[in-house]
């Protein structure tokens, strides 16, 4: 979706805004992207997130909530099942992909991605605001929906059928000759993989058009209509090569949620190194 698009239908009650910001990596301090949220946000967005609606039982960063956590979160900010629903982030192209995956398979079907976020609303022109957003409470009968998520154990399966796997990860953590920013985890990648780094399927703060990714995704030969499955670091740059995949025409495509957090500390998981 573009500013305009939605400029167009703030008024519309079915809209809801959310911006889903996690803060940079590797960025010290912290970004509190909170307090930029409240500092500044979209008309009547809420902010979603993405690490407090983890399950933090597992151990493992970002990792997906249960269906029924989620909806009574979902139910608390406001946000319908059957809303019209646009997510977006404050700079660039990182965490709002993951946002938009998980109200998609939690069986939300209207949910849309604001193609340059806050930047391109405001260079567009458009006014924002500031301060907390509290919505009405909403309804949202979450529901995982079947295949859109991918575990250990199924993704083991994929491997061993030579299933197509793309890798978020830069290429070095992918090809073992840079670390991984997680103590004690092990770089490399999964038997069969493509690396598809998430930089590479973006564009001045912009996710880049079905043409263009269409035409990497050819180039990593990378067949659409055949199932794939996406991975990364934790689970959230995995999101940007999902959207990706979907806006290129595939169809049959999930998301590995433990990504290389959980895979690299199974023993019984084989890492490939490109050395």
């Amino acid at each position: 979706m573009n500013p305009q698009w939605v400029a167009n239908r703030l008024s519309d009650p079915n809209l809801i805004l959310v911006d889903a910001t996690l803060p940079p990596v590797g960025i010290v301090p912290v970004i509190d992207t909170h307090a930029r949220y409240l500092q500044e946000h979209l008309p009547g967005a809420v902010f979603f997130d993405i690490d407090q609606l983890s399950d933090h039982t597992s151990g493992l960063p970002h990792t997906m909530p249960t269906a029924e956590s989620f909806g009574a979160s979902m139910e608390a900010l406001g946000i319908a099942k059957n809303a019209t629903i646009v997510i977006y982030e404050q700079v660039g192209v990182f965490s709002a992909p993951r946002a938009l995956w998980m109200l998609r398979a939690f069986g939300a079907n209207d949910v849309h991605l604001l193609n340059g976020g806050l930047s391109a609303w405001k260079s567009a022109g458009f006014t924002t605001e500031n301060g907390e957003v509290k919505r009405p409470a909403a309804i949202f009968p979450a529901k995982l929906k079947p295949g859109a998520m991918t575990t250990f154990v199924e993704l083991q399966s994929k491997i061993a059928s030579h299933e197509q796997i793309l890798d978020a990860r830069a290429k070095g953590r992918f090809d073992g000759t840079a670390p991984e920013p997680r103590a004690g985890l092990s770089s490399g990648h999964m038997p069969g993989a493509t690396n598809t780094p998430f930089t590479e399927l973006t564009s001045e703060g912009h996710i880049q058009s079905p043409e263009e990714l269409s035409a990497y995704f050819a180039g990593k030969e990378i067949d659409l209509s055949q199932p794939a499955t996406t991975t990364c670091g934790s689970g959230v740059t995995a999101a940007i090569v999902l959207l990706a995949l979907e806006l290129a025409g595939a169809n049959n495509i999930s998301l590995y949620d433990g990504s290389w957090a959980e895979y690299a500390q199974k023993p019984e998981a084989t890492i490939e190194k490109s050395v």
